[in-house]
Protein backbone atom coordinates (compact mmCIF):
# COMPACT_ATOMS: atom_id res chain seq x y z
CA UNK A 1 0.00 0.00 0.00
CA UNK A 2 2.93 2.75 0.51
CA UNK A 3 4.82 1.40 -2.64
CA UNK A 4 1.29 2.39 -4.33
CA UNK A 5 1.07 5.56 -2.24
CA UNK A 6 4.56 6.32 -3.10
CA UNK A 7 4.02 5.99 -7.22
CA UNK A 8 1.01 7.86 -6.88
CA UNK A 9 3.05 11.13 -5.17
CA UNK A 10 5.51 10.58 -7.63
CA UNK A 11 2.81 10.62 -10.83
CA UNK A 12 1.43 14.09 -9.03
CA UNK A 13 4.37 15.35 -9.19
CA UNK A 14 5.37 15.01 -12.16
CA UNK A 15 1.98 15.92 -13.59
CA UNK A 16 2.48 19.14 -11.59
CA UNK A 17 6.03 20.21 -12.98
CA UNK A 18 4.65 18.89 -16.67
CA UNK A 19 3.58 22.25 -17.52
CA UNK A 20 6.82 24.14 -16.81
CA UNK A 21 8.58 21.78 -18.58
CA UNK A 22 6.01 22.84 -21.45
CA UNK A 23 6.72 26.32 -20.72
CA UNK A 24 10.65 25.99 -20.95
CA UNK A 25 10.76 24.70 -24.30
CA UNK A 26 8.29 27.02 -25.68
CA UNK A 27 11.01 29.61 -24.73
CA UNK A 28 13.25 27.67 -26.59
CA UNK A 29 11.38 27.04 -29.17
CA UNK A 30 10.79 30.44 -29.74
CA UNK A 31 14.55 31.57 -29.07
CA UNK A 32 15.75 29.22 -32.18
CA UNK A 33 12.48 30.84 -34.05
CA UNK A 34 13.33 33.80 -33.85
CA UNK A 35 17.34 33.62 -34.30
CA UNK A 36 16.63 31.52 -37.19
CA UNK A 37 14.09 34.28 -38.89
CA UNK A 38 17.12 36.58 -37.66
CA UNK A 39 19.93 34.88 -39.70
CA UNK A 40 17.64 34.31 -42.88
CA UNK A 41 16.45 37.86 -43.09
CA UNK A 42 20.17 38.93 -43.11
CA UNK A 43 21.07 36.18 -45.76
CA UNK A 44 18.44 37.27 -47.71
CA UNK A 45 18.78 41.11 -47.22
CA UNK A 46 22.81 40.74 -47.68
CA UNK A 47 22.97 38.21 -50.77
CA UNK A 48 20.22 40.36 -52.61
CA UNK A 49 21.67 43.86 -52.80
CA UNK A 50 24.50 42.23 -54.71
CA UNK A 51 22.24 40.19 -57.13
CA UNK A 52 21.74 42.55 -60.29
CA UNK A 53 17.71 43.36 -60.80
CA UNK A 54 16.78 44.77 -64.39
CA UNK A 55 16.65 48.57 -65.54
CA UNK A 56 12.70 49.48 -65.93
CA UNK A 57 11.77 52.80 -68.02
CA UNK A 58 8.97 53.91 -66.34
CA UNK A 59 6.94 56.85 -68.35
CA UNK A 60 4.93 58.84 -66.25
CA UNK A 61 2.39 61.62 -66.23
CA UNK A 62 2.75 64.29 -63.90
CA UNK A 63 0.29 66.82 -63.73
CA UNK A 64 -0.21 66.70 -67.68
CA UNK A 65 3.51 66.60 -68.22
CA UNK A 66 4.84 63.69 -69.70
CA UNK A 67 8.70 61.86 -68.33
CA UNK A 68 10.43 59.31 -68.22
CA UNK A 69 12.77 57.72 -65.81
CA UNK A 70 15.13 54.70 -65.71
CA UNK A 71 16.36 52.72 -63.28
CA UNK A 72 15.89 49.62 -60.97
CA UNK A 73 12.80 49.42 -58.70
CA UNK A 74 14.03 49.05 -55.01
CA UNK A 75 11.22 49.18 -52.84
CA UNK A 76 7.30 49.88 -53.46
CA UNK A 77 5.36 51.04 -50.32
CA UNK A 78 1.92 52.95 -49.38
CA UNK A 79 2.17 55.59 -46.87
CA UNK A 80 0.05 57.84 -45.51
CA UNK A 81 0.13 62.00 -46.42
CA UNK A 82 -0.45 64.56 -43.61
CA UNK A 83 -4.24 64.50 -44.56
CA UNK A 84 -4.62 61.07 -44.04
CA UNK A 85 -4.03 60.11 -47.84
CA UNK A 86 -2.86 56.72 -48.64
CA UNK A 87 -0.17 56.83 -51.50
CA UNK A 88 1.46 53.84 -53.38
CA UNK A 89 4.70 54.85 -54.21
CA UNK A 90 7.92 52.86 -56.16
CA UNK A 91 11.17 53.99 -54.95
CA UNK A 92 13.52 53.97 -57.84
CA UNK A 93 17.28 54.02 -58.20
CA UNK A 94 18.19 55.94 -61.01
CA UNK A 95 21.79 56.66 -60.03
CA UNK A 96 23.10 59.07 -62.79
CA UNK A 97 24.49 61.14 -59.23
CA UNK A 98 26.39 63.74 -60.77
CA UNK A 99 23.50 64.93 -62.99
CA UNK A 100 20.15 64.92 -61.08
CA UNK A 101 21.75 65.56 -57.41
CA UNK A 102 19.96 62.59 -55.68
CA UNK A 103 20.71 58.96 -56.47
CA UNK A 104 17.28 57.77 -55.47
CA UNK A 105 13.71 58.81 -56.68
CA UNK A 106 10.06 58.19 -55.09
CA UNK A 107 7.46 57.79 -57.91
CA UNK A 108 4.07 57.72 -57.45
CA UNK A 109 2.48 54.55 -58.55
CA UNK A 110 -0.72 56.57 -59.90
CA UNK A 111 1.31 58.53 -62.21
CA UNK A 112 3.56 55.51 -63.98
CA UNK A 113 1.50 55.20 -67.09
CA UNK A 114 3.57 52.60 -68.63
CA UNK A 115 6.82 50.61 -67.69
CA UNK A 116 9.15 48.76 -70.14
CA UNK A 117 12.96 47.01 -69.59
CA UNK A 118 14.77 47.67 -72.86
CA UNK A 119 17.84 45.67 -73.57
CA UNK A 120 20.50 48.74 -74.53
CA UNK A 121 20.64 50.28 -70.68
CA UNK A 122 23.93 49.84 -68.74
CA UNK A 123 24.70 50.43 -64.97
CA UNK A 124 28.10 51.40 -64.72
CA UNK A 125 30.02 51.83 -61.36
CA UNK A 126 32.26 54.42 -61.12
CA UNK A 127 35.24 55.68 -59.21
CA UNK A 128 33.23 58.84 -57.91
CA UNK A 129 29.14 60.09 -57.85
CA UNK A 130 28.43 56.32 -57.25
CA UNK A 131 26.91 54.25 -60.45
CA UNK A 132 25.73 55.52 -63.64
CA UNK A 133 22.68 54.24 -65.88
CA UNK A 134 22.03 55.29 -69.60
CA UNK A 135 22.51 54.12 -73.11
CA UNK A 136 26.12 53.89 -74.10
CA UNK A 137 26.70 55.90 -77.15
CA UNK A 138 30.61 55.85 -78.27
CA UNK A 139 33.74 55.55 -76.79
CA UNK A 140 37.01 58.17 -77.31
CA UNK A 141 40.50 56.85 -77.62
CA UNK A 142 43.63 58.29 -76.20
CA UNK A 143 44.54 59.16 -79.93
CA UNK A 144 40.78 61.06 -80.62
CA UNK A 145 39.50 57.98 -82.44
CA UNK A 146 35.87 56.65 -81.79
CA UNK A 147 34.32 53.18 -81.25
CA UNK A 148 30.74 53.58 -81.26
CA UNK A 149 28.47 51.13 -79.48
CA UNK A 150 26.86 49.52 -82.46
CA UNK A 151 30.13 48.22 -83.21
CA UNK A 152 30.40 44.20 -82.96
CA UNK A 153 33.84 44.55 -80.78
CA UNK A 154 32.35 47.57 -78.49
CA UNK A 155 32.13 45.93 -75.37
CA UNK A 156 35.22 43.62 -76.00
CA UNK A 157 37.26 46.86 -76.57
CA UNK A 158 36.00 49.20 -73.30
CA UNK A 159 36.44 45.56 -71.21
CA UNK A 160 40.11 45.69 -72.29
CA UNK A 161 40.31 49.16 -71.59
CA UNK A 162 38.81 48.65 -68.15
CA UNK A 163 41.59 46.16 -67.51
CA UNK A 164 44.19 48.04 -68.87
CA UNK A 165 43.60 51.28 -66.89
CA UNK A 166 42.58 48.90 -63.74
CA UNK A 167 47.12 47.87 -64.31
CA UNK A 168 47.59 51.53 -64.34
CA UNK A 169 45.70 52.54 -61.45
CA UNK A 170 47.58 49.68 -59.22
CA UNK A 171 50.73 51.42 -60.78
CA UNK A 172 49.44 54.54 -59.52
CA UNK A 173 48.69 53.46 -55.98
CA UNK A 174 52.01 51.98 -55.41
CA UNK A 175 54.06 55.12 -57.28
CA UNK A 176 52.16 57.65 -54.43
CA UNK A 177 51.45 54.90 -51.49
CA UNK A 178 54.44 52.89 -51.56
CA UNK A 179 57.41 55.05 -53.50
CA UNK A 180 56.48 58.87 -52.92
CA UNK A 181 55.06 57.56 -49.34
CA UNK A 182 58.77 55.93 -48.65
CA UNK A 183 60.38 59.78 -49.69
CA UNK A 184 57.89 61.39 -47.10
CA UNK A 185 58.93 58.77 -44.31
CA UNK A 186 63.13 59.56 -45.26
CA UNK A 187 62.33 63.25 -45.24
CA UNK A 188 60.53 62.53 -41.66
CA UNK A 189 63.29 61.02 -40.33
CA UNK A 190 65.47 63.53 -41.91
CA UNK A 191 63.46 66.22 -39.67
CA UNK A 192 63.74 64.37 -36.56
CA UNK A 193 67.89 63.97 -37.15
CA UNK A 194 68.33 67.54 -37.04
CA UNK A 195 65.61 68.41 -34.27
CA UNK A 196 67.66 65.83 -32.28
CA UNK A 197 70.95 67.37 -33.10
CA UNK A 198 72.32 63.97 -35.00
CA UNK A 199 72.53 65.85 -38.47
CA UNK A 200 73.81 69.42 -39.51
CA UNK A 201 71.47 71.33 -41.35
CA UNK A 202 73.85 71.07 -43.90
CA UNK A 203 73.93 67.42 -44.74
CA UNK A 204 69.87 67.67 -44.01
CA UNK A 205 69.74 70.23 -46.93
CA UNK A 206 71.57 67.71 -49.16
CA UNK A 207 69.94 64.55 -47.96
CA UNK A 208 66.57 66.52 -48.65
CA UNK A 209 67.49 67.57 -51.87
CA UNK A 210 67.96 64.02 -53.58
CA UNK A 211 64.69 62.99 -51.87
CA UNK A 212 63.42 65.23 -53.70
CA UNK A 213 64.62 64.97 -57.19
CA UNK A 214 63.11 61.24 -56.45
CA UNK A 215 59.85 62.69 -55.59
CA UNK A 216 59.86 65.24 -58.97
CA UNK A 217 60.90 62.07 -61.01
CA UNK A 218 58.16 59.90 -59.55
CA UNK A 219 55.27 63.26 -59.38
CA UNK A 220 55.87 63.22 -62.88
CA UNK A 221 55.66 59.78 -63.83
CA UNK A 222 52.55 59.61 -61.34
CA UNK A 223 50.97 62.91 -63.45
CA UNK A 224 51.80 61.22 -67.42
CA UNK A 225 49.86 58.35 -65.96
CA UNK A 226 46.51 60.43 -64.90
CA UNK A 227 46.98 61.91 -67.93
CA UNK A 228 47.16 59.32 -70.71
CA UNK A 229 43.76 57.59 -68.96
CA UNK A 230 41.97 61.06 -68.52
CA UNK A 231 42.38 61.05 -72.66
CA UNK A 232 39.83 57.76 -72.78
CA UNK A 233 36.23 58.24 -71.80
CA UNK A 234 32.80 56.30 -72.77
CA UNK A 235 29.90 58.59 -73.56
CA UNK A 236 26.36 57.61 -71.92
CA UNK A 237 23.03 59.10 -72.92
CA UNK A 238 20.39 58.94 -69.80
CA UNK A 239 16.85 58.90 -70.32
CA UNK A 240 16.10 62.20 -70.71
CA UNK A 241 18.36 63.02 -73.26
CA UNK A 242 20.97 63.86 -71.22
CA UNK A 243 24.88 62.90 -72.51
CA UNK A 244 27.13 61.65 -69.80
CA UNK A 245 30.59 61.54 -70.20
CA UNK A 246 32.64 59.15 -68.27
CA UNK A 247 36.55 59.28 -67.49
CA UNK A 248 38.17 55.81 -67.74
CA UNK A 249 40.00 56.49 -65.16
CA UNK A 250 36.84 56.75 -63.65
CA UNK A 251 35.52 53.58 -65.02
CA UNK A 252 35.67 50.64 -63.04
CA UNK A 253 32.86 47.71 -64.53
CA UNK A 254 29.65 47.82 -66.74
CA UNK A 255 26.94 45.54 -66.95
CA UNK A 256 23.60 45.17 -69.24
CA UNK A 257 21.17 43.26 -66.49
CA UNK A 258 18.38 43.19 -69.21
CA UNK A 259 20.43 41.07 -71.81
CA UNK A 260 21.48 38.16 -69.85
CA UNK A 261 19.51 35.38 -67.92
CA UNK A 262 20.02 33.88 -64.50
CA UNK A 263 23.34 32.52 -65.09
CA UNK A 264 24.76 35.56 -66.22
CA UNK A 265 22.85 37.62 -63.35
CA UNK A 266 24.54 34.96 -60.82
CA UNK A 267 28.40 35.49 -62.67
CA UNK A 268 27.31 39.09 -62.23
CA UNK A 269 26.23 38.77 -58.16
CA UNK A 270 29.88 36.72 -57.55
CA UNK A 271 31.48 39.48 -59.09
CA UNK A 272 30.18 42.15 -56.91
CA UNK A 273 31.17 39.55 -53.61
CA UNK A 274 34.37 39.62 -54.65
CA UNK A 275 34.86 42.74 -55.35
CA UNK A 276 32.76 43.36 -51.67
CA UNK A 277 35.61 41.71 -49.90
CA UNK A 278 38.57 42.54 -51.96
CA UNK A 279 38.26 45.93 -52.09
CA UNK A 280 38.58 49.33 -50.41
CA UNK A 281 35.37 51.89 -49.28
CA UNK A 282 34.61 54.69 -51.50
CA UNK A 283 32.07 57.29 -51.81
CA UNK A 284 31.79 57.62 -47.96
CA UNK A 285 31.74 54.04 -47.76
CA UNK A 286 28.78 53.56 -49.65
CA UNK A 287 30.54 51.93 -52.34
CA UNK A 288 33.80 50.02 -53.22
CA UNK A 289 34.61 47.05 -50.78
CA UNK A 290 35.22 46.65 -47.09
CA UNK A 291 38.66 44.50 -46.71
CA UNK A 292 40.47 46.92 -44.65
CA UNK A 293 37.13 46.25 -42.16
CA UNK A 294 37.87 42.74 -42.51
CA UNK A 295 41.49 42.90 -41.81
CA UNK A 296 41.01 44.77 -38.92
CA UNK A 297 38.36 43.14 -37.68
CA UNK A 298 40.26 39.67 -37.87
CA UNK A 299 43.83 41.05 -36.57
CA UNK A 300 42.06 42.93 -33.78
CA UNK A 301 40.08 39.61 -32.63
CA UNK A 302 43.13 37.36 -32.66
CA UNK A 303 45.59 40.50 -31.25
CA UNK A 304 42.88 40.23 -28.34
CA UNK A 305 42.63 36.14 -28.02
CA UNK A 306 46.61 36.51 -27.61
CA UNK A 307 46.78 38.83 -24.82
CA UNK A 308 43.55 37.53 -22.82
CA UNK A 309 44.09 33.43 -22.91
CA UNK A 310 47.62 34.22 -20.95
CA UNK A 311 45.58 36.70 -18.41
CA UNK A 312 42.67 34.86 -17.64
CA UNK A 313 44.92 31.60 -17.61
CA UNK A 314 47.05 32.68 -14.92
CA UNK A 315 44.46 34.20 -12.75
CA UNK A 316 41.91 30.99 -12.71
CA UNK A 317 45.01 29.16 -11.82
CA UNK A 318 46.04 31.19 -9.07
CA UNK A 319 42.57 31.44 -7.95
CA UNK A 320 41.96 28.15 -7.85
CA UNK A 321 45.09 26.31 -7.08
CA UNK A 322 47.22 28.75 -4.86
CA UNK A 323 45.12 31.47 -3.23
CA UNK A 324 44.09 30.59 0.29
CA UNK A 325 40.03 30.44 0.07
CA UNK A 326 38.20 32.87 2.05
CA UNK A 327 36.95 36.22 2.23
CA UNK A 328 39.32 37.97 0.22
CA UNK A 329 39.20 34.94 -2.98
CA UNK A 330 35.66 35.47 -2.74
CA UNK A 331 35.32 39.05 -2.76
CA UNK A 332 37.85 38.65 -5.94
CA UNK A 333 35.36 36.19 -7.53
CA UNK A 334 32.13 38.46 -7.19
CA UNK A 335 34.20 41.34 -8.93
CA UNK A 336 35.35 39.37 -11.31
CA UNK A 337 31.55 38.41 -12.02
CA UNK A 338 30.69 42.01 -11.73
CA UNK A 339 33.23 43.08 -14.21
CA UNK A 340 30.92 40.56 -17.11
CA UNK A 341 28.37 42.84 -16.51
CA UNK A 342 30.03 46.34 -17.04
CA UNK A 343 29.02 48.41 -19.96
CA UNK A 344 31.81 47.80 -22.33
CA UNK A 345 31.99 51.83 -22.88
CA UNK A 346 33.67 51.67 -19.24
CA UNK A 347 36.16 49.64 -20.59
CA UNK A 348 36.65 51.94 -23.95
CA UNK A 349 37.03 55.02 -21.15
CA UNK A 350 39.46 53.38 -19.08
CA UNK A 351 41.47 51.89 -22.30
CA UNK A 352 41.95 55.66 -23.06
CA UNK A 353 42.91 57.00 -20.00
CA UNK A 354 44.98 54.17 -19.01
CA UNK A 355 46.43 52.46 -21.72
CA UNK A 356 46.40 56.07 -24.34
CA UNK A 357 47.24 58.74 -22.09
CA UNK A 358 49.19 57.15 -19.36
CA UNK A 359 51.32 53.93 -20.87
CA UNK A 360 51.22 55.40 -24.53
CA UNK A 361 52.46 58.97 -23.58
CA UNK A 362 55.13 57.49 -21.00
CA UNK A 363 56.34 55.30 -24.15
CA UNK A 364 56.12 58.29 -26.46
CA UNK A 365 58.63 60.26 -24.06
CA UNK A 366 60.86 57.62 -23.67
CA UNK A 367 61.33 55.99 -27.07
CA UNK A 368 59.53 58.75 -29.69
CA UNK A 369 60.51 61.87 -28.51
CA UNK A 370 62.20 63.17 -31.12
CA UNK A 371 58.42 62.70 -32.75
CA UNK A 372 56.76 64.90 -30.13
CA UNK A 373 54.24 66.57 -29.90
CA UNK A 374 52.79 64.27 -32.46
CA UNK A 375 51.76 61.11 -30.69
CA UNK A 376 52.55 57.59 -31.62
CA UNK A 377 51.62 55.62 -28.98
CA UNK A 378 49.93 58.43 -27.42
CA UNK A 379 47.24 58.27 -29.89
CA UNK A 380 44.59 55.38 -30.59
CA UNK A 381 45.41 51.99 -32.22
CA UNK A 382 44.78 48.62 -32.77
CA UNK A 383 47.39 47.24 -30.16
CA UNK A 384 45.67 49.88 -27.30
CA UNK A 385 42.04 48.56 -28.48
CA UNK A 386 43.15 44.96 -28.58
CA UNK A 387 44.40 45.51 -24.62
CA UNK A 388 40.99 47.13 -24.29
CA UNK A 389 38.87 44.02 -25.28
CA UNK A 390 40.93 41.80 -23.76
CA UNK A 391 40.16 43.65 -20.12
CA UNK A 392 36.29 43.50 -21.16
CA UNK A 393 36.50 39.78 -22.01
CA UNK A 394 38.61 38.60 -18.79
CA UNK A 395 35.64 37.75 -16.67
CA UNK A 396 34.99 35.35 -19.62
CA UNK A 397 38.16 33.33 -19.76
CA UNK A 398 38.59 33.68 -15.83
CA UNK A 399 35.06 31.76 -14.94
CA UNK A 400 35.22 29.26 -17.88
CA UNK A 401 39.07 28.38 -16.81
CA UNK A 402 38.25 27.91 -13.26
CA UNK A 403 35.38 25.91 -13.91
CA UNK A 404 37.80 23.67 -16.43
CA UNK A 405 40.54 23.25 -13.76
CA UNK A 406 37.91 22.43 -10.93
CA UNK A 407 36.30 19.86 -13.72
CA UNK A 408 39.75 17.55 -13.39
CA UNK A 409 39.48 14.17 -11.04
CA UNK A 410 40.82 14.79 -7.65
CA UNK A 411 42.78 11.13 -8.17
CA UNK A 412 44.46 12.30 -11.57
CA UNK A 413 45.94 14.96 -9.11
CA UNK A 414 46.70 12.89 -6.48
CA UNK A 415 48.35 9.93 -8.47
CA UNK A 416 50.01 12.89 -10.06
CA UNK A 417 51.77 13.98 -6.81
CA UNK A 418 52.40 10.55 -5.59
CA UNK A 419 54.72 9.85 -8.62
CA UNK A 420 56.50 12.36 -7.13
CA UNK A 421 55.54 15.89 -9.24
CA UNK A 422 55.14 18.62 -7.71
CA UNK A 423 52.14 20.78 -7.57
CA UNK A 424 53.55 23.45 -10.25
CA UNK A 425 54.51 20.25 -12.12
CA UNK A 426 50.91 18.41 -11.48
CA UNK A 427 49.35 21.82 -12.82
CA UNK A 428 51.28 22.13 -15.82
CA UNK A 429 51.66 18.46 -17.27
CA UNK A 430 48.27 17.25 -15.92
CA UNK A 431 45.45 19.88 -14.75
CA UNK A 432 46.48 22.23 -17.71
CA UNK A 433 45.97 19.53 -20.96
CA UNK A 434 43.04 18.44 -19.26
CA UNK A 435 41.18 21.80 -18.82
CA UNK A 436 42.25 22.94 -22.54
CA UNK A 437 39.15 21.92 -23.96
CA UNK A 438 37.35 23.73 -21.36
CA UNK A 439 39.89 27.08 -21.80
CA UNK A 440 39.15 27.19 -25.07
CA UNK A 441 35.33 27.45 -24.91
CA UNK A 442 35.82 30.64 -22.54
CA UNK A 443 38.38 32.30 -25.15
CA UNK A 444 35.40 31.23 -27.70
CA UNK A 445 32.92 33.13 -25.89
CA UNK A 446 35.49 35.75 -25.78
CA UNK A 447 36.28 36.26 -29.58
CA UNK A 448 32.54 36.20 -29.94
CA UNK A 449 31.90 39.50 -27.80
CA UNK A 450 35.17 41.39 -28.51
CA UNK A 451 34.54 40.53 -32.11
CA UNK A 452 30.88 42.69 -32.29
CA UNK A 453 31.87 45.78 -29.92
CA UNK A 454 31.81 48.70 -30.94
CA UNK A 455 31.97 51.10 -28.45
CA UNK A 456 34.68 51.00 -26.76
CA UNK A 457 36.68 50.81 -30.35
CA UNK A 458 35.42 54.30 -31.34
CA UNK A 459 37.66 56.02 -28.94
CA UNK A 460 40.52 53.54 -28.71
CA UNK A 461 41.84 53.65 -32.38
CA UNK A 462 38.78 52.62 -34.83
CA UNK A 463 38.23 54.72 -37.60
CA UNK A 464 35.87 55.58 -40.70
CA UNK A 465 38.61 55.30 -42.93
CA UNK A 466 42.39 53.66 -42.76
CA UNK A 467 44.72 54.64 -45.65
CA UNK A 468 47.02 52.11 -43.76
CA UNK A 469 46.71 49.04 -42.87
CA UNK A 470 48.33 47.54 -39.24
CA UNK A 471 50.52 45.12 -41.12
CA UNK A 472 51.72 45.39 -44.71
CA UNK A 473 55.33 44.97 -46.84
CA UNK A 474 56.71 48.88 -45.16
CA UNK A 475 58.99 47.91 -42.69
CA UNK A 476 59.20 47.23 -39.60
CA UNK A 477 55.86 45.27 -41.31
CA UNK A 478 53.90 45.34 -38.08
CA UNK A 479 52.54 48.85 -36.98
CA UNK A 480 50.69 48.41 -33.54
CA UNK A 481 49.82 51.88 -33.43
CA UNK A 482 47.84 52.54 -36.69
CA UNK A 483 44.62 53.17 -36.50
CA UNK A 484 42.19 50.32 -37.91
CA UNK A 485 38.67 49.99 -39.93
CA UNK A 486 36.52 47.49 -37.86
CA UNK A 487 33.25 45.82 -39.57
CA UNK A 488 31.11 46.86 -36.34
CA UNK A 489 31.59 50.50 -36.37
CA UNK A 490 31.15 50.29 -40.19
CA UNK A 491 27.77 49.08 -39.66
CA UNK A 492 27.49 52.09 -37.10
CA UNK A 493 29.06 54.16 -39.74
CA UNK A 494 26.82 53.64 -42.76
CA UNK A 495 23.56 53.16 -40.47
CA UNK A 496 23.76 56.57 -38.64
CA UNK A 497 26.45 58.72 -39.86
CA UNK A 498 26.07 58.31 -43.90
CA UNK A 499 25.39 61.56 -45.91
CA UNK A 500 23.41 59.02 -48.61
CA UNK A 501 21.20 56.63 -45.91
CA UNK A 502 19.31 54.93 -48.84
CA UNK A 503 22.71 54.00 -50.82
CA UNK A 504 24.51 52.56 -47.72
CA UNK A 505 21.35 50.67 -46.64
CA UNK A 506 22.24 47.58 -48.70
CA UNK A 507 25.81 47.59 -47.36
CA UNK A 508 24.60 47.51 -43.76
CA UNK A 509 22.74 44.40 -44.56
CA UNK A 510 26.02 43.22 -46.74
CA UNK A 511 28.32 44.09 -44.03
CA UNK A 512 26.35 42.57 -41.00
CA UNK A 513 26.09 39.12 -42.75
CA UNK A 514 29.68 39.36 -43.54
CA UNK A 515 30.25 40.25 -39.66
CA UNK A 516 28.34 37.18 -38.89
CA UNK A 517 29.96 34.82 -40.91
CA UNK A 518 33.50 35.63 -39.77
CA UNK A 519 32.79 35.19 -35.71
CA UNK A 520 31.05 32.07 -37.16
CA UNK A 521 34.47 30.87 -39.10
CA UNK A 522 36.44 31.95 -36.28
CA UNK A 523 34.10 30.44 -33.32
CA UNK A 524 33.82 27.24 -36.13
CA UNK A 525 37.84 26.91 -36.20
CA UNK A 526 38.11 27.48 -31.86
CA UNK A 527 35.52 24.88 -31.84
CA UNK A 528 37.02 22.01 -34.07
CA UNK A 529 40.58 22.44 -31.85
CA UNK A 530 38.94 22.31 -28.79
CA UNK A 531 37.21 18.92 -29.62
CA UNK A 532 40.35 17.14 -31.19
CA UNK A 533 42.37 18.38 -27.86
CA UNK A 534 39.40 16.72 -26.30
CA UNK A 535 39.70 13.59 -27.95
CA UNK A 536 42.95 13.73 -27.46
CA UNK A 537 43.35 14.22 -23.59
CA UNK A 538 39.96 12.34 -22.67
CA UNK A 539 41.41 8.82 -22.65
CA UNK A 540 44.63 10.12 -20.25
CA UNK A 541 42.62 12.12 -18.00
CA UNK A 542 38.92 10.65 -16.93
Amino acid sequence: MSATTSTFATDARCRKGESFVWLTAAGLTAGITMTIALLLFLVYQGLSSFWPNSIQVLELQIDGAPSKVAGIVVDQRTRKTSDGIEKREWQIFRGNKDLNGEAFLFVEEKSITATSSPTEYWIIERMEYGNAIGTPKLYTNTDGSTVIASDTNFTTHINNRIEYVAGKRDLLLEIERKKIGKINRELDKIALAVKGNRLTAEAADSQRQQWQQQYETLALEARTLREEIAKESLQVQTVDDKELTIPLSQLIHFYAPNQGGFFSKLGEALHRIWNFVSEEPREANTEGGVFPAIFGTVIMTLLMSLFVTPLGVVAAIYLREYAKQGLLVKAVRISVNNLAGVPSIVFGVFGVAFFIYSIGSSVDAFFFSDKLPTPTYGTGGIFWASLTLALLTLPVVIVATEEAIAAVPRGVREAALACGASKWQMIQRVVLPASIPGILTGVILAMARGAGEVAPLMIVGVVKLAPSLPLDDISPYIHPERKFMHLGFHIYDLGFQSPDAEAAKPMVYATTLLLILIVIVMNLTAITLRNRIRKKFASNTF
